[in-house]
């Protein structure tokens, strides 16, 4: 079953623009108006924060922010492939993991909006009375840890929302904002695409220690949907320019032959959770049995599609079509 997206083009789309350029043009279109809603969405989680008081809130408190946050999870995942290497300061303030900012040196205040900041920051403390044992395994043994917790008094409650949510609603909007006039590089927008869709496998392998992006609310899977989306809607803009070129039309059909394969692997699960992973896998030489397991079977799935040594495979047939189209290497 292929996976139809629509989204709006750009009203430039005539005679005279090239298929390069309206490819561009039409990416542009997309990923704008992802942002705008991805902003939205932030104001969202902002407003949904419960008002301040003396108890600070608790987990009956949270319904709203849950709803408004996984919302700007999956917002910010449609368009991460083509605008982190626009904005990498952005993009590590947004959706850097826990562990990513411990590199970097402690976070004395949860609530505050430096240091540990973005979306998983906010997850972190939604979700606090619900993190999985093993994720709590995994951070507790990170230098500088520190326990998750919701806001205990008035003052922590007013920084959770004028501080985290804040710097989550100032970011969005300073990306949608410095988007807008950005004169996008076709090779950017390209590449970030099979870029992202080679870190699906690196979601998936992460989740064996604890260390997948949403691991709080269990919605990484539900990331990987939403990424797979938008990079199938990023790669539609391209169609028409690849079709010109000799062979284009039959890599077009491999990689969207692609694009299913991974698709169908995502629908045969239910939720937004990655599957359960077994408790006698072997990263290095799993077994006939584990390897059968959801987890297994998502693993080897993700393992092959995102492998570019790999012959047929969507991120291998990916870099093919960036061959015929002229399409560069990004710089390391």
């Amino acid at each position: 079953m292929f996976l139809t997206l629509f989204f709006a083009c750009s009203t430039d789309n005539d005679a005279t623009v090239d298929p390069e350029t309206q490819s561009i043009l039409d990416v542009k279109a997309y990923v704008d108006d992802e942002l705008h809603a991805l902003a939205d969405a932030a104001l969202a989680v902002q407003a949904a924060a419960p008002a301040p008081d003396a108890d600070g809130w608790g987990p009956g408190e949270t319904a709203g922010m849950e709803t408004s946050w996984r919302s700007a999870r999956v917002g910010y995942e449609r368009v991460e492939g083509a605008i982190a290497v626009l904005f990498p300061e952005l993009d590590a303030a947004t959706d850097e993991r826990y562990d990513g900012f411990l590199a970097e040196g402690p976070d004395d205040d949860l609530f505050d909006g430096e240091h540990v900041t973005g979306v998983h920051a906010i997850e972190r403390i939604v979700w606090a009375d619900r993190h999985p044992a093993h994720v709590v395994a995994f951070e507790a043994a990170l230098p500088d840890y520190t326990v998750a917790a919701f806001p205990a008094d008035e003052t922590q409650a007013a920084a959770f929302r004028d501080g985290l949510c804040q710097r989550l609603v100032d970011d969005t909007e300073t990306m949608h904002e410095d988007f807008e006039p950005l004169a996008l590089d076709s090779a950017a927008a390209f590449r970030g695409v099979i870029g992202s869709m080679a870190e699906q496998y690196e979601k998936v392998a992460l989740a064996q220690t604890g260390e997948d992006e949403s691991r709080y609310a269990q919605h990484t899977l539900g990331d990987m949907r939403a990424n797979l989306e938008g990079g199938l809607a990023i790669y539609t803009a391209f169609q028409p320019w690849l079709g010109e070129q000799d062979g284009g039309d039959a890599v077009d059909a491999e990689i969207l032959a692609g694009f299913d394969r991974v698709q169908a692997g995502y629908d045969a699960l239910g939720g937004d959770a990655i599957p359960e992973v077994p408790a006698t896998w072997d990263a290095d030489n799993p077994s006939a049995a584990d390897l059968a397991t959801p987890y297994g079977v998502l693993f080897t799935l993700l393992a092959t599609e995102a492998d570019p040594t790999v012959a047929g495979s969507l991120v291998e047939r990916m870099g093919a079509a960036a061959d015929l189209l002229g399409i560069p290497q990004l710089p390391e």
